[in-house]
């Protein structure tokens, strides 16, 4: 993608700005390390932000672990730990995970001027570092109530990095240091946020067979406790007393007992009432997430426990009103009363669900503001400005 597509969707002045911080790096080599290419959270962004960079003259670079089974699932329990999830940590399967980054620092091309390393997967590289390079863990998870052996393993390994970045101040943990704080963004030209036309979105509600004759309210997210799912479906039962709405539910559903569970509460649900659509939708269904998003009244994502959250960043770039759950980044997307509300409860979500649905101007307002709030804060020409910063600022 070229930095000039951009030009239309970003704030005046934005993309000048970013070619002029470009300039400044000439030479520099800038590299991504991660887990893989594919799936949601690093992986989408750096989809889109390292052929930006190329396209601005940066050297940037972007290298994925490789592991076996053991190695996997060892990262997979790390990271699940580090957000609070109980799982069981052996030592032989954390020393297992360590070699596995030995043999990947070998294949891998590790030198660069600023190396960032994203979330576990990679994490341990640090000791396989050379040349004068800076290198900085960049976390996309919300580290606040890790578990102490999860938190105590990882802080011995990111002790060896120049600083830290996480997405919002709340998911940080004390470290030795340095830590800066970038939010997430969305890539506004992508297939789950480009502009669609009316009629390219009900030819795809058509295949998904989701009728469009009542207001529809949606979901998208994981089918998870932390998700709601449940929640929703109980808010959307106390607002069908007042209102002809149908509600879609739309996610991936993982292999866990939890999810495994949750989704089976969903598809009762969905046979009881012809008015709840279950979508179980493959990791890459971006446009039919796009459409179901601008098909909305409003959007839902009544987590209760949550990382930064972009999807509500992306419904508010497609006009849509949010109401959200007190949980992660939303609240710092949705501002209450602005672009959406934020709730604590069934009845709160109900209660928010059918307000708007009485003032559809309000609706429309709300809209419109999210998506000029998204345009100046979340979007990834804003993510491009803070990484060329800290380009500048940890290489000079």
């Amino acid at each position: 993608m070229r930095i000039e597509a951009y030009r239309d969707v970003a704030p005046r002045g934005v993309v000048d700005i970013i070619m002029r911080l470009a300039e400044r790096v000439q030479g520099k080599r800038f590299l991504h390390l991660s887990g893989g290419r594919f799936g949601a959270g690093a992986a989408e962004m750096l989809n889109a932000l390292v052929p930006i960079m190329a396209d601005l003259g940066v050297d940037a670079a972007w290298e994925i672990t490789g592991g076996d089974p053991q190695f996997y699932a060892t990262a997979r329990a790390l990271t699940a730990a580090l957000t609070g999830e109980e799982r069981v940590l052996t030592d032989e399967s954390l020393a297992h995970y360590v070699e596995m980054n030995r043999i990947n620092a070998k294949k891998l091309q590790l030198d660069g001027d600023l190396v960032l390393v994203h979330d576990v997967q990679p994490a341990t590289l640090v000791h396989h570092r050379t040349g004068h390079g800076r290198w900085v863990w960049r976390c996309h998870l919300d580290c606040s109530r890790a578990h102490r052996r999860a938190w105590s393993f990882m802080r011995s390994h990111l002790s060896q990095y120049d600083a830290t970045i996480f997405s919002l101040p709340k998911f940080a943990r004390r470290l030795n240091v340095p830590q800066y704080v970038i939010h997430p963004s969305i890539d506004p030209l992508s297939a789950k946020n480009r502009d669609l036309p009316p009629r390219e979105v009900a030819t795809i509600l058509g295949r998904l067979r989701v009728p469009t004759d009542r207001p529809l309210l949606v979901q998208v997210g994981p089918f998870t406790g932390g998700a709601d799912p449940v929640g929703v479906v109980n808010a959307y039962r106390l607002v069908k007393k007042d209102h002809p709405v149908r509600l879609v539910l739309a996610g991936t559903a993982g292999d866990e007992r939890e999810s495994l569970d949750v989704l089976a509460q969903l598809r009762e649900a969905a046979t009881d009432d012809e008015d709840v659509i279950v979508l179980e939708l493959p990791a890459d269904a971006h446009l039919q997430i796009n459409a179901l998003q601008r098909a909305a009244a409003i959007v839902l994502q009544k987590s209760v426990r949550e990382g930064f959250g972009l999807s509500a960043a992306e419904a508010m770039w497609k006009g849509k009103p949010v109401i959200a759950g007190f949980a992660g980044g939303l609240t710092q997307q949705v501002i209450y009363d602005v672009t959406g509300y934020t709730v604590q409860s069934v009845e709160g979500a109900a209660f928010r669900i059918r307000y708007l649905l009485n003032n559809p101007e309000l609706m429309a307002r709300m809209g419109a503001t999210g998506r000029e709030l998204v345009r100046r804060s979340f979007l990834i020409t804003r993510h491009l400005t803070d990484y060329l910063a800290l380009l500048i600022h940890l290489t000079r």
